[in-house]
């Protein structure tokens, strides 16, 4: 059991390092070949927030460990909903644009959609096996790049006039650059730091659910799930400290999205995944928890995620953990 916790910790500590450095190397090299710093945050920063999901989800459906992967997945966007959104609005209320209400907020609400039917399809198909298969692996894949081209298009557009522009960006382009061999040394320390990490992060959840008796899929849905959403947790609470609370917004949709469509995506299309025990609760949750999201910003206080609705969406989370803890 020790030598699992110690696994367990070590590991995470080489995925936080791990996308930390792919994340910074590849933002540099984005830059360096002209891409703009909206596109690098929408693709970059959101990938590499979303790495750590991506390890051990991947690593999770090769050692067989399905119900670890899409626990992991389903869990980690719960988690980033009410946790790191009702925390960091709770610190500061968090002020919502228009265009993110009506365009990506539904799509979380659709990717969580999407998991809600894959998590039914045996009773869809008459199957009886409810899984992401080979298939829906590349559906989701041909989905998520249909929003990196949504994405790139959008960024295309010129959306502030030269009077508009902050100062802050003219000093981004004269600060100092990483060099090239530093920015590929640190993707490729990032990419075998996340996937070695992800691999020990797996063995040791894997002996710890095994010791205290509890299934892979409450272990990935609760304490892997956590984990690996400490890179957005930290952003998100760093930039609400800093007075700029609403990059929590785009760092949550961005992960959440990465996740199902991405993450999910390459692991389904790698071996099919059985969903396991990992049933409508956890899919109604997530879905719930998305629909609250979005009509938390709609109402009471027009597009803005109050405390008090901060508060709600935290303790909301509290109450689907001691479920699952409930039914143990």
């Amino acid at each position: 059991m020790i030598m699992n916790i110690v696994w367990l910790v070590v590991g995470l500590i080489l995925i936080l390092a791990g996308a930390n450095a792919l994340t910074d190397g590849a933002a540099s090299i984005a830059r360096r070949m002209g891409i703009s710093d909206l596109v690098v945050g929408l693709t970059v920063v959101a990938f590499g927030t979303s790495a750590p999901e991506l390890a051990i989800s991947v690593i999770s459906a090769s050692a067989g460990n399905a119900s670890l992967a899409i626990g992991n997945v389903v869990g980690s966007n719960i988690f980033n909903i009410l946790i790191i959104i009702g925390v960091t609005a709770m610190v500061r209320p968090i002020v919502v644009e228009k265009s993110v209400m009506s365009l990506e907020i539904p799509m979380v609400i659709l990717s969580s959609v999407l998991l809600l039917v894959l998590g039914n399809s045996g009773w869809l198909d008459g199957s009886g096996i409810n899984q992401v298969s080979r298939v829906s692996g590349i559906f989701l894949l041909v989905f998520f790049l249909l929003f990196m081209r949504y994405t790139f298009a959008s960024a295309k557009r010129p959306e502030l006039s030269v009077s508009e522009k902050d100062p802050a960006e003219d000093e981004k382009k004269t600060a100092p650059e990483m060099a090239v061999w530093k920015a590929v040394v640190f993707v490729l320390a990032g990419l075998a730091a996340l996937v070695w990490g992800g691999d020990k992060f797996v063995d040791g959840a894997s002996g710890i659910a095994s010791a205290l008796g509890v299934s892979d899929a409450v272990i990935g849905l609760t304490i892997v799930a956590a984990g690996t959403s400490l890179p957005e947790l930290a952003t998100s609470i760093v930039a609400a400290v800093k007075g700029k609370p609403g990059l929590a917004i785009g760092n949550v949709i961005g992960s959440n999205i990465f996740n199902v469509l991405m993450v999910l995506g390459l692991a389904g299309t790698i071996t099919p995944l059985p969903f396991g025990t990992i049933g409508n609760l956890d899919l109604l949750t997530l879905l719930s928890a998305s629909v609250v999201f979005w009509l938390f910003g709609w109402f009471f206080r027009p597009r803005t995620i109050t405390r008090w609705e901060g508060a709600v969406m935290a303790l909301g989370y509290v109450a689907y953990v001691l479920v699952l803890l409930s039914r143990l």
